[in-house]
Order: structure tokens, then C-alpha cells, then sequence
């Protein structure tokens, strides 16, 4: 399984016999602003598994780092340069940035927002992050990304029985993504039966031990929350 596969490289785990992933959901922003650079440090330094950051496309092809579509200003990133966005909001991250901290150091928990398949590769490829990330996207856009990258872990939301089969099918993923709509014993079963990774966000009012407790009861292998220095020191 995926968790595994990263306990075997230890540079990617605070802990190598740790049996829960933790990933710091938009890095650590608790001490800084979400998918900045200081954020993804503070994560990595905590000791986290995987950093989940957001990735966005500008008018003039630049990969950069952002949750919403649009600056605090209303005007969507994919209509303006890399130069624009800088001048409105500087703190704006390139991916290629935050994967040359990643490198080595942490895996990546990737929400592919708005990029082209090659465009994600090609960034990967150079920081040697191909066998380091797991993707959640569309089914669509996963299927088209493992055709160009097989290395490339893609990980699709489990949604419900008949979706998760057929991702099984035809994705053959080693992991997937469940949220709280979605963490449910007859979806979770089929996961479980399937020997897969099973990532569930716990996030907002299920952010805390009790909700950890659970998922974990119920055959979660990662955990992706806003509180990651409070669930290594839970998971310790």
C-alpha cells in the first residue's frame, strides 16, 4: 500500500513505524498564511508525511500555489500574469518553489485545482516528486494524468460503492480520498476489501481526537487535517 511504500523512506516520515499518515492540510497555517512557503516549512519541520497545497494556472502558464479561483480583489488567476498576481498579492508561491522544499524532505497531498496534466509532470519530474505525491482530482483528469505518468499516484475520491468500484477498475489506484459525506461503513468496506490507502479529511468540526479516534477504529491510513502538531502529538 502507499503507506508502505513512503514508511520505507525516511526522510519522509517524522516516524517510520507512525501507521497513520499525517497530512497538514494547505501546509502548516496555524503559524502562516495558507499554501505559502512559510507554511509548507513549518509543516515539514512539525514532522508531517504529506503537505497539502493547491495548485493554479496564470494567464501566462506560471503554476503557482492558491485554494480560490480568484485574488481577494474578485479577479480570477488564470486571467492574469504572474506578474499581476505578484503585484495584488506578492505571498503568491510558484509550485515550482514549494516542490524545492518539498524534495526529499516530505510527500505531497496535491489538490490539482487548475493545471494541465503535462504541465503537473513536468514540474514533478525535475524535483524527482513523481513517486512522492498522490493526486486528487476528477476522475477524468486522473485518468488522463496515469496515461502520461504512470509512476504518479492518483488518488480519487470515493464518493460512493459504484464510483469507488469503478475507480478500482480502472484506475487501480493504491489510494483513495474520502471526506464526510462519503466515510461510510459500506463504501469503507469496499476500500478495505481492496487493500488500498484510505485518506479521510478531517477537517473543521471533525478536527479533533474523538473524530481522529474513529476513523482510525474504522481502517484509516492518513489523516488530513488543520491541526497537524495536535494529531502527531495524538498519534504519539
Amino acid at each position: 500500500m502507499l503507506r508502505r511504500y513512503f514508511m520505507t523512506l525516511p526522510v519522509l516520515a517524522a516516524s517510520p513505524r507512525r501507521p497513520i499518515a499525517v497530512i497538514a492540510h494547505r501546509a502548516g497555517h496555524s503559524r502562516h498564511r495558507e499554501n505559502t512557503l512559510p507554511a509548507i516549512r513549518a509543516a515539514i519541520e512539525m514532522g508531517v508525511d504529506y503537505v497539502e497545497l493547491d495548485v493554479r494556472t496564470t494567464k501566462d502558464g506560471a503554476l503557482v500555489l492558491h485554494h480560490d479561483a480568484a485574488l481577494k480583489s474578485k479577479r480570477p488567476l488564470q486571467e492574469l500574469t504572474l506578474a499581476e498576481i505578484r503585484a495584488e498579492d506578492p505571498d503568491v508561491p510558484l509550485f515550482s518553489d514549494a516542490l524545492a522544499l518539498l524534495k526529499n524532505r516530505c510527500g505531497l497531498y496535491l489538490d490539482w485545482k487548475a493545471a494541465t496534466a503535462p504541465a503537473l509532470i513536468g514540474a514533478l519530474r525535475p524535483h524527482d516528486m513523481l513517486k512522492r505525491t498522490v493526486v486528487y482530482g476528477s476522475f477524468a483528469r486522473l485518468a488522463d494524468l496515469q496515461k502520461l505518468e504512470p509512476k504518479l499516484w492518483v488518488m480519487p475520491e470515493a464518493v460512493s460503492v459504484e464510483n469507488l468500484k469503478r475507480s478500482l477498475d480502472e484506475l487501480h489506484p493504491k489510494v483513495i480520498a474520502f471526506d464526510r459525506h462519503d466515510f461510510k461503513d459500506e463504501i469503507i468496506q469496499v476500500a478495505r476489501d481492496a487493500k488500498v490507502d484510505i485518506f479521510v479529511d478531517r477537517l473543521g468540526a471533525d478536527d479533533n481526537p474523538a473524530a481522529w479516534r474513529e476513523v482510525i477504529a474504522k481502517g484509516a491510513t492518513g489523516i488530513q487535517t488543520d491541526r497537524p502538531e495536535d494529531l502527531l502529538q495524538f498519534l504519539a
